[in-house]
């Protein structure tokens, strides 16, 4: 999570106040465009096209009109399968969050629409204490699943170290949170056999620890750092490893080629810099 202190240390250590100010950091909050990417996926016999949606937050700073947006520009490209990286929720789970919800169950993809469970999903969940989710809940668990249930209602299958076939050709598989769950990549891949395989884990920091090669693993949770400055990058990003997994396309076990995005929603502040919100298309072709 981006902290208030980290962003204004870096802000007016680094003179960059101006470029903030006016309002312009928040705006750049809610701007967001689409990423294309193209490349070959071993496995797959015709082609695929990926729509990748991650880090809504919906709640805190996020509301039904951003995801609607989102929704809508996701639902104009016309993919073949929706992915979603997990940090749905940024609220404390009172009550079910039916303007999520109802905007969710307007994603049309004709081979579905699959998510997986980030770390402030947790927190919404009431799996740990925080001034903004309130205390530690100990029906948590039992909240997690009444969700997915209701993602499952609107046509969002969540995946959690589980997998699919959505064609003869192809494997989607999707893990458990890193920081709060315990996520199993092989549990995930398990099945695929020689289809060609695509893996969404919420963190990437899991990239060093991917048991077995996957064709794409698709991850969110950095933000890109949310907050980015010239020539320095990133002022602070959620990973143990720095900037290596901030953002874009790198390289995990088994030099398993994966993409981190830079999310869609605000975690920490309602503010971004030099990091507009994306959502990632794959155009994927045969090998």
């Amino acid at each position: 999570m981006v902290t208030r202190r980290a962003v204004l240390r870096s802000l007016l250590g680094g003179g960059s106040a101006l470029a903030l100010g006016g309002g312009v950091g928040v705006a750049q909050g809610y701007r967001f465009g689409v990423t294309r990417h193209a490349r070959a996926l071993p496995g797959l016999r015709s082609p695929l096209r990926v729509a990748f949606l991650t880090d809504l937050h919906h709640g805190l700073f996020i509301g039904d009109g951003s995801v609607g947006a989102w929704v809508d520009a996701a639902n104009d490209l016309r993919a073949d399968v929706i992915l979603l990286g997990g940090d749905l929720l940024d609220a404390r789970l009172d009550d079910v969050p039916s303007g999520l919800l109802r905007q969710l169950a307007r994603l049309r993809a004709p081979l579905g629409t699959f998510s997986v469970w980030g770390n402030h999903d947790y927190g919404s969940f009431g799996r740990y204490a925080s001034r903004h989710y309130g205390p530690v809940r100990a029906d948590w668990a039992a909240r997690r699943e009444r969700f997915a249930g209701q993602l499952s209602g609107a046509g969002v299958t969540v995946l959690r170290d589980e997998g699919r076939p959505l064609r003869d050709d192809l494997w989607v598989g999707g893990t458990d949170d890193l920081w709060f769950g315990k996520p199993d990549a092989a549990a995930a891949l398990s099945g695929a056999g020689a289809r060609a395989t695509l893996l969404v884990t919420h963190n990437p920091d899991l990239l060093p620890a991917l048991p077995r090669p996957a064709g794409l693993v698709l991850c969110g949770h950095t933000h890109g750092g949310q907050v980015r400055l010239p020539v320095v990058g990133a002022v602070q990003v959620p990973s143990a490893f720095g900037q290596r997994y901030a953002m874009g396309w790198v390289t995990g076990a088994h030099d398993t080629p994966a993409y981190v995005s830079r999310g869609l929603g605000l975690s920490g502040l309602p503010v971004r810099n030099l990091c507009e919100p994306e959502i990632a298309l794959f155009q994927l072709s045969p090998a």
